[in-house]
């Protein structure tokens, strides 16, 4: 009788401990578990597509996470997606020419964006806007223009 309540404690230990390692595991995968409790300024990017990006992606700068995106909104007057990003208040140094480009990292197919400082005296500040974006790639549009141009080729 010892023994079975023994093993029944262990199973359950081991269950508890399965549940909290996917618990970290979710928490990892949907990025809440890094979002920032500091200042930040926010500053905004226009793209043609943004391809599978979401609210809460990085914001990186030389592969370091500088921020995150704020929100998404679509402009119907100039037909954009235009980006609210946080960035870090102790990454205030962005010239403002700095460039925003959409990219896929990981397995998982997660995308992000990645600013590349320009060569400016000047730095953008909170409610900037950043000029040069390049869209996400949109895997789905390349596969077609592939497959466009080899049935033009075969006839």
């Amino acid at each position: 009788m010892k023994q079975s309540k023994t093993t029944e404690l262990l199973v359950g230990m081991f269950v508890a401990a399965g549940l909290a390692a996917l618990f970290v595991l979710a928490m990892q995968v949907s990025n809440l578990s890094t979002l920032s409790q500091g200042n930040s300024y926010q500053l905004k990017a226009r793209f043609d597509n943004i391809g599978g990006l979401k609210v809460r992606s990085p914001v990186t700068a030389g592969g370091v996470r500088v921020g995150r995106v704020a929100g998404i909104e679509y402009d119907d007057q100039r037909y954009q997606a235009v980006v609210t990003l946080l960035v870090e208040d102790k990454y205030d140094h962005f010239p403002d020419d700095t460039s925003a480009s959409i990219f896929t990292a990981g397995l998982l197919g997660e995308q992000y964006i990645s600013l590349d400082p320009g060569g400016s005296e000047e730095y953008l500040q909170d409610g900037s806007e950043i000029e040069i974006t390049q869209s996400a790639l949109v895997l789905e549009k390349l596969v077609s223009k592939f497959l466009f141009s080899k049935t033009s080729e075969g006839k």
